[in-house]
């Protein structure tokens, strides 16, 4: 059996849910958010609770059954809560602005970084070493929080560059200096 998938969902209140064949929708304070399911695996909603069940033991089906319950926990949590990556600056003279809709990265480069939000995600700059990047839906907060990430990845020697604020960055040692002769 899979273990995260025999797990109940409990809907708090202030969320509805509906399932309509293999369309899931999940509606909440923070928005609304919609996905198909895979038609092998079956949603029970009774009493504000979402239980995921399977046909057989088969070995995708079973995958299949924990990836189910898994990604409609994180929507309800998603609706009720959000989720929200933070993101550290580190460098002489790098920083972030918030202009509009636009996130413009002063990183190292000749040029700036002009990052635009996508539907479904606010980026806020408290700091400018700080980024935060929230929505409704994990998927889409941690890929576009990757995607500022990767403009400027920190680097080893000096730390320099964009870190999450829980990554902790492993540092390497210099060269050792003029050696002998």
């Amino acid at each position: 059996m899979s273990r995260i998938g025999e797990q109940p969902i409990v809907i708090p209140a202030g969320v509805d849910v509906n399932i309509d064949g293999t369309t899931v929708t999940v509606k909440g304070p923070k928005g609304t958010l919609t996905r198909d399911i895979r038609p092998e695996i079956g949603l029970d909603f009774q009493d504000g609770i979402i239980n995921v069940t399977r046909p057989n033991d088969e070995k995708e089906i079973r995958a299949f059954h924990g990836l189910t319950r898994s990604l409609v926990a994180n929507m309800v949590e998603g609706v009720s809560n959000g989720y929200k990556k933070e993101l550290e600056i580190n460098g002489v003279g790098y920083r972030a602005v918030k202009q509009g809709n636009d996130l413009v990265l002063n990183i190292g480069f000749s040029h700036q970084v002009i990052m635009s939000e996508i539907d479904g995600i606010t980026i806020e700059v408290p700091a400018p070493n700080k980024i935060i990047v929230s929505g409704t839906d994990k998927q889409k907060v941690g890929y576009f929080a990757a995607e500022i990430r990767r403009k400027r990845p920190p680097e080893p020697y000096q730390g320099k560059g964009i870190k999450y604020a829980n990554e902790v960055i492993r540092r390497k040692e210099g060269k050792a200096g003029k050696g002998g002769k």
